[in-house]
């Protein structure tokens, strides 16, 4: 699932508006919105930020050679 459809669905289901979770994981409005709207470059700090409120993060992974 790509970052921005996560980012949409976890803040739906915790009934947040992109306002509020703005607020609650002290990011800027515009930075939830431009993730939310598919922006190619963020700040992975924030990403982290928001994704830990719903007890996720990202992280780098090393890709399994088949």
């Amino acid at each position: 699932m790509e970052i921005k459809n996560r980012f949409k669905t976890l803040r739906k289901q915790a009934n947040l508006t992109q306002t509020e979770l703005a607020k609650k994981s002290g990011v800027g409005l515009r930075f939830v919105r431009e993730v939310e709207q598919g922006k190619k470059t963020m700040r992975m700090d924030k990403v982290n930020r928001v994704l830990s409120l719903f007890g996720y993060h990202l992280e780098a992974v090393k890709d399994e050679k088949e």
